[in-house]
């Protein structure tokens, strides 16, 4: 499952409310009065279930959310981990659900689901059309009621082995991944609920038995310890009855009082440092314990964060970017939570740098604060954003589920949102001053330095080392279960539980209306009106991205959307971010491999000025000559982080493989070290004098705007912004592969192995190229998929297992993925392999009508927020489909039969013809595969190059 932080940061307030609160924004500077109203009713059961209800029939689907009070928080010592890995207990069976159910019958009416913990808290939750209601109810209350028989030592085994291969793949093949571990184990004293990670001790989780589960679920798993929410299109009368039938009958547990606040102090500063086998560049944390959640204190603190490290005007950034060059991105946050708070700085140094200079640089950036002080403007700059932040988090019916949980649970009352944002409000320059002089300034901290291995000089002065505990790699032994079969035992029930409820009537498919113009500079534009929020989504799509790059000055591209951000003819890079943010909009620009997209949100009153700083940034760069060399400077320092990252050299051995040299698409988007350091200003100026016009442009639209309000906001763009003709070359590439190769590449004491598994497919223009996405539905797409059921649900050797088709204009690939255990790793390529050719033989009628309902019946959830109704417009535009696309894929998903699903599987799958590219510890994995039966197996660098075997360590 996803392990959840549900820390909401004041920039991403999810809101709601039993009454009208009326305000003028969150900032001072909103001129309006905006009005919101957000219905909910709150009631109790007899067993001390809380239920809230928020009705929205803005779309016809339903959210459920059920979160209980208990997260890793509850936890002792020696059984670390046991909240979230019990968690993941819950997806297994219940007494009238069988196993691996739930993830199936959830996507088979159309839904989703999942569930997370964290450190004061668990929950679950599923977003499913309306009809699907009553479905959702019995298989929640079905696992809170009717679950703890069914719990036998061998799925509790597969959990214990999945779960530690989430540690895995999170934290010990992950660069920092350990960092979390040495800060809190410091900053908390031994046995704080906090003192321990989510994720839990790898011997704790080993070590967890069976009673172990019973005692945790008679403890804390009661409707008494619980807040039910659901939000969405239903009938309230309706809701009541059914929320009672199914979960009125559960008994009551043990009684679960609330946590104290438990805030620390600590006495001395501690340093640490580790040896980061992953880490290509140093890593410095510093944390101080601060104070609960909700307090005064703890909004101050929020906003003192964002005033230290975000932006140019910000002490960090001005004293480690701009004047040493010590790093990229400044990055500080107050985490307060229910029991405590800590308040972290995390710098990521440039390569090479060293952590002894970026600590001196903290100190001196916490002088600049000091005599700058804070001014209003701050205050409302973060405060702009907030309002913004506001609409979007009340979007979608599940993220107001969450937050109505997230403030009954640790405020007592959903209602709290009113107090929270009088809290917000009420930050003054003076709060934020007092919270620094209470908690930072002079006090002792906790500090890492985590160094890639043998660059020990760059680590801080008096740092001892952390007593961190690797994994060994050990050989794969399965553990024998002797499970003696026992008939499971049934839980009394007043109702028949064993029947799975009727659905009522699917809702019929409902497309957004769109509309759609060609402006005189031939730009065009797309929009949908959608009026729930007072917000507008947009993306400019210049086409050529990566496809426009130059082979041996790869990264142009690239460069060119961070340089056009960094300030206008008019306006230094402070003044323009200060501009954006004082709008509460936000505006990202990025490079895509087919496109260059500008994306912005911003609040409908707003929408005129965002516009107007687009058009300035579109058309007056500004080409700052300091910027650009910190911007090359950043991007060569990620590019050699990325290096160590398993996953993105898997990625790019892949994608160099099948793509071949001579392919824009077998090199990074961002470049190489070589590539980037030759590209000048000059190359950068080039490349927009020739490649960006509105002839090759299209402009998207959601929100609460009419289709002559967008076009009249875009006259002056129109106007000014002058076509050109634009030569986007064409990089033609088919599947020509004849033989099955195996690539190693080797990163010593890899914890883990990343697996590509493929080859080159289809376009995404290509009339097959949907029928093959579903196809593929059933061998990977999806939790329910043959290969993760296998891999993790039955061997317990992966987190997760997925295959897919991906394809732009250009033809992209197959994929067969997963990250497993690495003593797994040959056997969890031969499944993937087996399992590939045993597809090609078909599917059963059963999986069809599976894959159908999932397809079909979740096109109810897929035009909710402005943000999934833009990423519909994009794909109309990209690729010139018809408004109605959604109904003619429903059409093709309708049409299929067993013997097209079969034919398509010979057509596009042929596992003797696939490159297989292992990225893991090549000292005890590769030799294995040289006796698998692959055409050839080569063991390779990073850059492709072939090693020898008795060169391997």
């Amino acid at each position: 499952m996803v392990k959840i932080n549900f820390k909401f940061s004041i920039l991403a307030l999810l809101t709601l409310s039993m009454m009208v609160i009326s305000f003028k924004g969150i900032s001072q500077n909103s001129s309006k009065e905006v009005k919101f109203s957000i219905a909910f009713e709150k009631y109790e059961l007899s067993n001390g279930l809380d239920v809230v209800l928020h009705q929205d029939k803005s779309d016809p689907i339903v959210s459920l959310a059920i979160q209980y009070g208990v997260g890793s928080n509850r936890e002792k010592t020696g059984r670390t981990g046991f909240a979230h890995l019990f968690e993941h207990m819950l997806f297994q069976e219940s007494e009238n659900v069988p196993q691996d159910q739930f993830f199936k019958k959830i996507q088979d009416v159309g839904g989703t689901l999942n569930g997370g913990t964290w450190k004061d808290g668990t929950v679950y939750y599923e977003v499913v059309p309306n009809n699907a209601l009553e479905t959702v109810l019995w298989l929640e209350s079905d696992r809170m009621g009717f679950l703890i028989n069914t719990v036998t030592e061998s799925a509790f085994n597969n959990q214990q082995e999945v779960v530690q291969n989430e540690k895995r793949q999170r934290v010990d093949n992950n660069p920092y991944g350990h960092t979390d571990w040495v800060l809190d184990k410091n900053i908390y004293p031994a046995g704080h609920p906090y003192s321990w990670q989510v994720i839990g001790e790898l011997e704790d989780l080993q070590n967890a038995t069976v009673a172990d589960v019973k005692e945790f679920y008679n403890r804390f798993y009661g409707p008494n310890n619980a807040t039910l929410v659901l939000a969405g299109d239903f009938e309230i009368k309706d809701a009541k009855m059914l929320i009672e039938k199914y979960f009125g009958e559960i008994k009551s547990r043990e009684e679960v009082k609330r946590l104290e606040p438990q805030p620390v102090t600590i006495a001395k500063t501690k340093r640490f440092y580790h040896e980061d086998n992953f880490a290509t560049a140093p890593q410095l944390n510093m944390v101080w314990p601060t104070v609960e959640q909700y307090t005064n204190d703890a909004y101050a603190l929020d906003f003192l964060a964002e005033i230290l490290s975000s932006g140019k005007k910000a002490s960090l950034y001005k004293v480690l970017v701009k004047e040493k060059n010590l790093t990229s991105r400044t990055r500080a946050y107050n985490n307060s939570q229910e029991l405590a708070g800590e308040f972290r700085i995390n710098i990521t140094a440039n390569s090479g740098k060293s952590l002894k200079e970026v600590e001196k640089g903290i100190f001196e950036a916490f002088e600049m604060f000091e005599k700058e002080g804070v001014t209003d403007k701050d205050v409302e700059r973060i405060k702009a954003g907030l309002e913004t932040g506001f609409y979007n988090g009340i979007s979608s019916v599940l993220g107001k589920s969450f937050q109505l949980a997230q403030y009954n649970v640790f405020a007592g009352t959903p209602a709290f949102i009113e107090k929270d944002i009088e809290n917000i409000k009420k930050v003054t320059k003076e709060d934020v001053m007092r919270v620094y002089e209470k908690y930072l300034k002079g006090k002792p901290y906790i500090m890492t330095s985590f160094v890639p291995k043998g660059q020990l000089d760059l680590i801080t002065e008096n740092s001892v080392k952390a007593e961190i505990v690797e994994e060994e790699i050990k050989e794969n032994v399965v553990k024998t279960i002797t499970n003696v079969k026992e008939e499971i035992v049934k839980t009394p029930s007043k109702i028949d539980r064993s029947v799975a409820p009727n659905q009522g009537i699917v809702p019929k498919l409902s497309i957004p209306v769109s509309w759609t113009s060609t402006l005189n500079n031939e730009m065009k534009v797309y929009g949908i009106e959608q009026n729930e929020i007072p917000t507008v989504n947009f993306s400019l799509v210049i086409a050529g991205g990566h496809l426009l790059d130059n082979k041996n000055k790869n990264g142009v591209a690239n460069l060119i959307t961070d340089i056009m951000m960094e300030g206008t003819a008019n306006k230094t890079p402070e003044q323009l971010e200060e501009e954006i943010e004082m709008l509460g909009a936000s505006i990202n620009m990025y490079t895509g491999s087919e496109s260059i997209v500008i994306r912005g949100n911003t609040l409908v009153r707003n929408f005129d000025k965002t516009m107007k700083l687009i058009e300035e940034i579109l058309l007056e760069p500004r080409w700052d000559e300091e910027e650009f060399l910190r911007i090359k400077t950043k991007t060569i320092n990620q590019i050699k982080r990325s290096d160590a990252n398993p996953n993105v050299v898997a990625d790019n051995t892949f994608n160099k493989i099948l793509y071949g040299e001579d392919h824009i698409f077998s090199y990074p988007t961002s470049g190489t070290e070589t590539s980037v350091e030759a590209i000048t200003m000059e190359d950068l100026k080039a490349f927009y004098k020739a490649n960006f016009s509105p002839s090759v442009s299209v402009f998207n639209v959601v929100g609460n705007i009419t289709k002559a309000q967008s076009l009249e906001t875009l006259n002056s763009l129109e106007a000014n912004w002058k076509a050109k003709k634009v030569e986007i070359p064409e990089y033609p590439i088919a599947n020509t592969r004849d033989k099955a190769s195996l690539y190693f590449v080797d990163i010593p004491n890899a914890k883990q192995s990343v697996i590509n598994i493929g080859y080159i497919g289809l376009a995404r223009t290509d009339k097959d190229f949907y029928p093959v996405e579903v196809m593929n539905y059933k061998l990977g797409g999806s939790f329910s998929g043959n290969v993760n059921l296998i891999l993790r649900e039955e061997k317990g050797y992966t987190y997760g297992a997925r295959t897919s088709f991906s394809g732009s204009k250009t033809p992209g690939t197959f994929t067969a993925s997963s990250s497993v255990r690495t003593n797994t790793t040959g056997e969890s390529v031969q499944i993937f392999k087996n399992e590939i050719a045993k597809y090609k033989n078909g599917i059963s009628k059963a999986d069809l009508e599976f894959t159908k309902n999932a397809l079909i019946k979740s096109n109810a959830r897929r035009f909710e927020t402005q943000t999934s109704l833009l990423g519909m417009l994009q794909e109309i535009s990209n690729y010139n489909l018809p408004s109605n696309y959604i109904e003619k894929e429903e059409a093709v998903i309708n049409k299929m039969t067993l013997e097209q699903h079969k034919q398509l599987a010979n057509k596009y799958l042929d596992e003797s013809k696939m490159v297989y590219v292992v990225v893991g510890d090549a000292a005890t994995q590769f030799a294995q595969f040289q006796t698998m039966g692959f055409d050839e197996v080569k063991l390779i660098t990073k850059d492709m190059k072939e090693v020898k075997l008795e060169n391997v360590n």
